[in-house]
């Protein structure tokens, strides 16, 4: 008998991943579309495309406190989701919003931080996307690592492209800033995680208290 080719976290994260296109279809064939489409279609790719983005992130903290070691099997999957729906977004911005007019794209991308910010988020992400196989990771041996390091500067800049895109005071916490301050929290404790004396202290409580203790060997009888 055949084993099942999937693992459960497998198929949750590919359920997840096309969700979002398959919601954005069914909204679109049912009409349960907002008065302006096309920034609604922006909005929730985008969207989706963050949240794949943070979840990359959150493999690396599962695996060290909980020893689950395949959610680090996981990333790239997670990490190339997020890049296709980066891409539906940007498309969805050049082509049905701008029609490909590469002048008035170009000066509304440099009258606005935010899509400056975006737009080299977007462009940091491909290199990572192309050569997230195995044969660029043999290819490029520890340049691979320094790399994918990159992930660390994307993730923030999506995330403060989010902030930006978003009408409210964020210091006042008005308007529809809660959602992207949440996102940035999240990303904020991830990053924490990474600095290196937090992440030796978070492996060591994870080794004495959350992972499965050994057997003690059974102690010799006395004569």
């Amino acid at each position: 008998m055949k084993k099942f080719p999937y693992t459960p976290l497998q198929i949750a994260i590919i359920i997840y991943a096309w969700s979002g296109i398959v919601l954005l279809i069914f909204d679109l064939l049912t009409g349960n579309i907002s008065p302006n489409p096309i920034q609604d279609l922006e909005q929730r790719t985008g969207r989706h495309a963050i949240t794949l983005l943070v979840l990359s992130l959150l493999c690396t903290p599962i695996h060290t406190i909980f020893k689950w070691s395949e959610p680090l099997k996981r990333r790239r999957a997670l990490g190339l989701y997020a890049l296709l729906y980066a891409t539906i977004h940007v498309i969805i911005y050049m082509d049905l919003d701008y029609g490909l007019a590469w002048s008035s794209i170009y000066e509304n991308i440099l009258e606005k931080p935010r899509l400056i910010v975006g737009a080299f988020a977007f462009l940091l992400m491909i290199p990572l996307g192309i050569t997230s196989f195995d044969i660029w990771k043999k290819r490029l041996g520890k340049n691979w690592k320094r790399l994918h390091q990159l992930v660390y500067l994307i993730v923030p800049l999506v995330v403060l492209h989010y902030v930006w895109s978003k009408k409210g005071d964020l210091l006042s916490l008005q308007g529809e800033v809660l959602k992207p301050m949440i996102y940035g929290l999240i990303v904020v404790i991830f990053l924490i995680f990474r600095i290196p004396p937090i992440k030796k202290a978070i492996a060591s409580f994870s080794s004495r208290y959350l992972s499965p203790r050994k057997k003690q060997d059974p102690q010799p009888e006395q004569s």
